[in-house]
This record gives structure tokens, sequence and C-alpha cells, in this order.
């Protein structure tokens, strides 16, 4: 995956970060956000359909993270954990533009760079678990 395309990524973790956390627009924050980056059209549509994806799916991803992490309630998980998880999940399961080993690579590459030193293995066996349901 090129570097632009782990940018937007990034970018569409932070708004969710923002969204999930205090609550702001999702539009609002998504134009804060891209101001503060140099991103091309295609992947600044990346982003929306990322942010945009998510949120309006939310509600099955959140089954997804509490099916295969029955033992940690999704308000416990941390915020960040919480939003790699729905962006990945929402890249499996329903956006299905990305190789499913992609997806989960530059999951764990995001919590590496900005989960707590045990968030890399949780969302690779999460996602590990959820990619065996998206390939039956």
């Amino acid at each position: 995956m090129s570097g632009a395309r782990r940018k937007s990524r990034v970018v569409a973790l932070q708004v969710l970060y923002e969204v999930d956390s205090v609550g702001h627009k999702p539009e609002e924050v998504i134009q804060h956000a891209l101001s503060e980056q140099v991103l091309i059209e295609e992947n600044i549509e990346f982003v929306r359909e990322m942010v945009f994806g998510v949120l309006e799916n939310k509600k099955p991803i959140d089954e997804n993270i509490k099916k295969f992490a029955p033992t940690w309630p999704i308000a416990q998980i941390s915020v960040i954990d919480r939003n790699i998880l729905r962006l990945a999940i929402f890249e499996i399961l329903f956006d299905n533009k990305t190789p499913i080993k992609v997806a989960i690579n530059e999951a764990v590459e995001l919590a590496k760079n900005f989960g707590s030193d045990s968030s890399p293995r949780f969302i690779n066996g999460v996602l590990s678990s959820v990619s065996n349901l998206a390939t039956r």
C-alpha cells in the first residue's frame, strides 16, 4: 500500500477518534483534518469513504467487535483501538476494495504507531477472526 494511502488511513483514524471521543460533527472534523494535510483528490475521497463508511456501518461493525473480542466490552476498549478495529472491519467486511491481508497489516501498523504496547497483538487477533468470517 502506498504511503499516501497509509497517510489517508491515519487521517481517517484521527477523524473517527475525535468523533468518537468528543462527538464533533464528522464533516467539520474531516474539513479540519484535511486542512492540515496535503492529499491528492483520490486520497481525500478515500478518507471520506472510510469515515462515513465506518459511521454508517457502526452498529454491525461493533457487533463484530463484540463477537470476536467477547471479553472486552466496546466501551472498555481504548478509543484508539476501537477505531482502528472499526476502520479495518469496515475495509474487510463492507468495503471489499482492499485485500484482507493489507487491511489487517495496515491496522496493525496503526496500532503500533498510536496504540498501547498490547494493541498490535489485540488488533491482529480480532481482525484474524473477522477475516476468517470474510473468507468463508
